[in-house]
């Protein structure tokens, strides 16, 4: 009996002290994307969760909703965010400007050279001063994925030169820079939520829209559109974003996490779109796409009225085009 007291006493000490360790919660968050889930938005989104995981030691654990789960439109997904339903998102700039009117100065025609230009940009100090600017809005960037450069797609004829456009009607996104650049076109600009965009362009309420390929891939607009103009008159970035009330109940060590990791997802899912480009061009050639190239000088001309126009609207814009141009 004695043995048998000797022996339980120790036993009881250490499940003692094993249960008395503080135990480490677990905080679960929700990151919503409108995009399926092959798309680099949410396949970036994914690898962020992982290594937010992986660097919290499971004490972070991030569950993506693709496919406009959450909310259908970006907007509403952005809103998600500041009443707290949502915890993160991968969205274009388009709605974004509207919590942050700088963050639009990266949405004006042919800013972007290069994909080696854009990341210079995004991932350095003017990045980050972008981001940091939402945080009036309630919401905390975290990094910038992207959706890539823009192009033009229509249901009536090749569009090569500016005046190929005048008189068809185009959707684009909420976005006054975007409605402004395609009206200098000589288009009808038509703003839309995206998830009214495929039926509208299948039964003729519009024309045509304009986005990278990887969307044009992505939600099989070759089923409802014949042209495709390589344009690229837009850089679509993506910034990668939270609710700021969230990000700031996290500990500073897991708020470092999704700051470090962030910024590794954003390269990933940068890769992911600028690799797969070239692929998905030649499977929408396959489906009966006419694709085309055109000579983008004469559209940086019909376009840069627009830089005068929304400088007078928002002088603090100068500042960062300035930044932005002397980077290249």
């Amino acid at each position: 009996m004695k043995r048998l007291i000797n022996f339980a006493l120790p036993l009881l000490m250490v499940m003692t002290l094993l249960f008395s360790l503080p135990v480490q919660a677990q905080t679960t968050l929700k990151l919503a994307t409108v995009t399926p889930d092959h798309h680099a938005y949410t396949v970036g989104a994914k690898e962020f969760a992982r290594l937010v995981e992986e660097g919290t030691q499971g004490q972070v654990i991030i569950k993506v909703y693709g496919g406009g789960q959450l909310g259908k439109g970006e907007r509403e997904v952005l809103e998600g965010l500041q009443l707290g339903t949502i915890d993160l998102a991968v969205t274009a700039t388009g709605p974004v400007s509207n919590f942050s009117e700088d963050m639009g100065v990266v949405d004006l025609p042919f800013l972007f050279t290069s994909n080696a230009h854009v990341d210079q940009v995004l991932d350095g100090p003017i990045g980050r001063k972008l981001l940091d600017g939402l945080e009036k809005a309630q919401i905390k960037g975290l990094a910038f994925f992207e959706n890539g450069f823009r192009n033009f797609t229509n249901s009536k004829r090749t569009l090569t030169q500016p005046e190929d456009f005048k008189g068809l009607k185009f959707r684009t996104m909420e976005n006054p820079v975007h409605l402004a650049s395609v009206r200098q076109l000589g288009a009808q600009a038509v703003p839309m939520s995206w998830g009214e965009v495929y039926t509208s362009l299948q039964t003729g309420v519009i024309d045509g829209q304009e986005n990278p390929v990887a969307i044009i891939h992505a939600f099989k607009l070759s089923e409802v559109q014949k042209y495709l103009s390589l344009t690229g008159h837009f850089y679509s970035p993506a910034p990668l974003t939270m609710s700021l009330k969230k990000f700031n109940a996290l500990k500073p060590e897991h708020q470092k996490v999704l700051l470090d990791t962030a910024l590794q997802a954003a390269a990933y899912e940068r890769k992911l779109i600028r690799d797969n480009e070239a692929k998905q061009l030649e499977d929408l050639k396959a489906q009966g796409m006419d694709v085309s190239t055109v000579d983008k000088a004469v559209f940086v001309e019909a376009m840069a009225p627009v830089y005068a126009e929304f400088g007078q609207k928002y002088p603090s814009w100068q500042e960062v085009l300035d930044q932005i141009r002397a980077t290249q």
